[in-house]
């Protein structure tokens, strides 16, 4: 799940959750308890998309993998993060080719073999969330699109490596827009990474590109974030579907993106989500 416009709230809770009254406001430092919950919660989430990028086969419906990774999470103990949240109807957001975020699942739209795949997800498990996001080749894409998909991973990580106790976030949005542009590709700027825990969106919004709109927030240890970079092989603007969720490239380019909940440590960091 995203953030809109790179305007960061504190969005209200799903429905399907109940009320946290320790919600608050402001960049949160996770204690050594807190950290450990989460790493439950992440771990749920990376076990659901490595099993999802097994399954997944041409004929399959983005509604099969949203059954699928309901129940897996439900089976581990967590609450679904986006099912009810501002009304979303379903557990993850699976968006096809051009289809940039918040996709939603559905019987009518059927994987087939050359797809561009993204699954978001993310897990709520004893009042913590985790969120991540895998772009899946389906069977052989083609050669551009390969590209695509092993550029948006690359600048995930590329942000990733910035992140340390002192640094800061324009560290990991540089990082990120500098692969990202160099290999031809363009980032989506509509929306961004953020905090994560307590909340499914907290602060600070962590954007993949430089930006003088907001201060340059110094990293702590024990801060943790979603990064996520969102690449579009043509035009980096997107518009919304008649859905009013579904985001898609306005030029029908095809789109992928990656996302880890990452831990802020004093030497460096540590990706929660890890699927190995």
């Amino acid at each position: 799940m995203k953030i809109f416009n790179n305007i960061l709230t504190i969005p209200a809770k799903p429905k399907s959750l109940t009320v946290n009254k320790k919600q608050r406001r402001g960049i949160e430092i996770k204690s050594e308890r807190e950290i450990e919950i989460m790493r439950q919660s992440c771990k749920i989430v990376g076990t659901v998309l490595k099993e999802i990028s097994q399954i997944v086969k041409p004929g399959m419906t983005t509604a099969d993998l949203d059954t699928y990774a309901e129940k897996r999470i439900r089976e581990m103990g967590a609450i679904p993060s986006f099912k009810g949240y501002h009304g979303f109807p379903a557990s993850i957001c699976a968006c096809i080719n051009n289809e940039v975020v918040h996709g939603i699942p559905s019987k009518k739209k059927v994987i087939r073999a050359g797809d561009v795949l993204k699954v978001d997800t993310g897990a709520y498990y004893q009042e913590f969330h985790g969120d991540s996001c895998i772009t899946i080749a389906v069977i052989e894409v083609a050669p551009e699109a390969a590209k695509l998909i092993r550029v948006a991973e690359e600048a995930m990580y590329k942000g990733i490596e910035q992140v340390k106790a002192n640094a800061y976030l324009l560290d990991i949005a540089g990082a990120i827009q500098d692969h990202v542009e160099a290999n031809g590709f363009c980032v989506v700027e509509e929306f961004t990474g953020h905090g994560v825990g307590r909340n499914l969106h907290e602060e600070p919004a962590v954007f993949n590109f430089r930006t003088k709109n907001l201060p340059n927030v110094k990293l702590r240890a024990g801060m943790t974030l979603a990064i996520e970079p969102i690449l579009n092989a043509g035009s980096r603007f997107t518009k919304i579907l008649s859905d009013r969720w579904t985001a898609v490239t306005v030029d029908n380019s095809l789109s992928a993106q990656f996302e880890h909940t990452v831990l802020v440590t004093n030497n460096g960091y540590e990706i929660l989500t890890a699927r190995s």
